[in-house]
């Protein structure tokens, strides 16, 4: 079986979906954030604020170049901003078996109310910047994936299963 990838806007659960999804499927667990991170040896606000988000969308495609290569059966966590090129729409297919883990913009405020580490909120209205984003990027977030997972009032335990159900029936 193939990798699975989580998409999604920030704060849809991607990370901690991956993590539950990895000890259930027993696969291992990568984040392209962390995997940059690790690479440049500084955090992405640091790669934002000295280099620009161009510099860091290519450190993405960059990024997914070397995963096709090098991993096969993980869980694979991408930044909410990866899907918005298309090669990386292109890349993602490449790459594994891609889940929208699909949130409403109230969700996803309410979730990263207070977070200083998301360097598109540090705004004077992160609730209008969220919703903002999400339109531009949900048309881009359905043709990178191949299942939409609405996360809104769900549990974990229930967005597990509809992601294990569709994973293993493509694989029947």
């Amino acid at each position: 079986m193939g990798n699975v990838i989580l998409i999604g806007f920030m704060g849809c659960g991607k990370t901690t979906v991956g993590f539950r999804l990895s000890y259930r499927l027993r696969k291992p667990v990568t984040d392209t954030d962390k995997e940059i991170e690790r690479e440049e040896k500084r955090s992405i606000s640091d790669i934002f604020a000295t280099d620009g988000e161009e510099y860091f969308r290519r450190k993405e495609t960059d990024c997914l170049r070397k995963l096709i290569k090098s991993v096969r059966n993980h869980i694979i966590s991408v930044g909410g901003g990866l899907p918005m090129r298309e090669v990386n729409r292109q890349l993602l297919h490449e790459l594994g078996q891609v889940f929208y883990l699909r949130a409403e913009a109230e969700t996803i405020y309410e979730r990263l109310r207070g977070d200083t580490t998301r360097p598109l909120l540090q705004c004077s209205d992160p609730k209008e910047r969220i919703r903002s984003l999400m339109e531009q990027r949900d048309e881009y977030y359905m043709e990178a994936s191949d299942a939409v997972i609405q996360v809104d009032g769900k549990s974990f335990e229930q967005i597990l299963n509809e992601i294990e159900a569709e994973y293993l029936n493509k694989f029947k």
